[in-house]
């Protein structure tokens, strides 16, 4: 059984920076490409960002494009999610979820995935 956990959310100011982490026990994260979701309160998660496994490649959502930042440590088996200027709109819960990156763009309907694995979340408030 696959465990996530994430970890860093709170509250913060419009303009304000949280870096958000993820992590797992009993396996090696590297081994698959990790995306980070976001659900506002009465909507579905939506894609934010994905970082590949093996090269490393990060996608990202059009709204967050610029702002945020995914970033693996390897020697800490652990994903990070760095959210710069952040925004009210960018509250919600942020999971994170091993799946292929091509299923970013959905949460249940879409292409079968070949893994999809989910933490818990962690609550990202912004406010003044």
């Amino acid at each position: 059984q696959v465990q996530l956990v994430e970890s860093g959310g709170g509250l913060v100011q419009p303009g304000g920076s949280l870096r958000l982490s993820c992590t797992a026990s009993e396996f090696t994260l590297d081994r698959y490409s990790i995306s980070w979701f976001r659900q506002a309160p009465g909507k579905e998660p939506e894609g934010v960002s994905c970082i590949q496994t093996g090269d490393g490649t990060t996608y990202y959502a059009d709204s967050v494009q610029g702002r945020f930042t995914a970033s693996r440590d390897n020697a800490k088996n652990t994903i990070y999610l760095q959210m710069n200027s952040l925004k009210p709109e960018d509250t919600g819960v942020y999971y994170c979820a091993a799946r292929p990156c091509y299923g970013l763009g959905y949460y249940k309907e879409g292409p079968t995935l070949t893994y999809d694995y989910w933490g818990q979340g962690t609550q990202v408030t912004v406010s003044s």
